[in-house]
């Protein structure tokens, strides 16, 4: 075990032991920066020798140039997907959209994002189903969102999507889409700020991140639809995650929508 887990495994037991609604008269709850505990990593650390995809640069990007207006104006949930691919550029855009690194900190303590998130915490890490994108092989995938790349994780073949339609409880628009999104939370990055303070805005932080998905989405001729029916354990153990210091907590497919698409 690494330092990190058996601070984390101690901050857990602590948080576990006292009521959440009410706000302590000694320091137990003061968060772990303010006793000079080092920042957690910024994003999970991979192997050298990791398999990893070229994005297309942020600055390069062509995709998204409708008027926001009118983008606010088409957003809906997304249900039908039309059997096409996603382009590199687009699944590029759609990270950048969700989760781009605009800044990092000299001292690694933070990230500005085009998202917000408290105190620039950012404890999400996006894992991805790529079943339909040009020049991508079908596989699960991390995005690696200083670097801009994507991580291979495993490949996958056509039982992934059944695997997924069930995980989704049935909502086979999950299996056939192009790409399914999976945030999961690193809670402790938000903790080592603000104790048990950061839930409210971890839960907060879900949403803005899946919002710009879905503009995004809408901007590029694609759409997305937040899901929150999902077997829990079955989406942690698809992504590989533990289910309690990292854990999935918001899912979202996407895919290419024809003009009859039902929202």
């Amino acid at each position: 075990m690494t330092k990190y887990d058996d601070i984390i495994k101690e901050h857990r037991k602590i948080l576990k032991a006292h009521d959440y609604d009410e706000i302590p008269t000694d320091d137990w709850w003061e968060p772990h920066q303010g006793k000079g505990v080092p920042p957690p990593p910024l994003e999970k650390p991979f192997s050298k020798d990791a398999i990893l995809v070229e994005l297309v640069s942020p600055g390069d990007l062509t995709s998204g140039d409708l008027p926001l207006r009118e983008v606010i104006g088409k957003r809906r949930s997304r249900r039908k997907f039309i059997g096409n691919s996603l382009t590199l550029e687009e699944l590029s855009f759609l990270l950048w959209s969700t989760q781009g690194v605009r800044a990092v900190d000299k001292s690694l303590v933070w990230t500005l994002r085009t998202v917000p998130s408290g105190g620039a915490r950012h404890p999400f890490e996006t894992y991805l189903i790529v079943n339909r994108v040009e020049g991508v092989k079908a596989g699960l995938y991390r995005y690696l969102p200083i670097e801009h790349k994507l991580l291979l994780i495993r490949k996958t073949d056509s039982k992934i999507q059944e695997h997924v339609t069930e995980i989704c409880h049935g909502q086979e628009f999950c299996g056939k889409s192009a790409v399914f999104f999976v945030w999961a939370v690193i809670p402790y990055r938000s903790e080592w700020r603000y104790s048990i303070r950061a839930y409210k805005d971890i839960a907060m932080e879900a949403g803005h991140v899946c919002q710009n998905l879905y503009l995004a989405c809408e901007s590029i001729g694609a759409g997305t639809c937040a899901i929150a029916s999902y077997n829990q354990k079955g989406v942690d153990k698809l992504i590989g995650v533990d289910g309690e210091n990292e854990f999935a907590i918001y899912v979202a497919p996407v895919g290419k929508v024809g003009n009859d698409a039902e929202s």
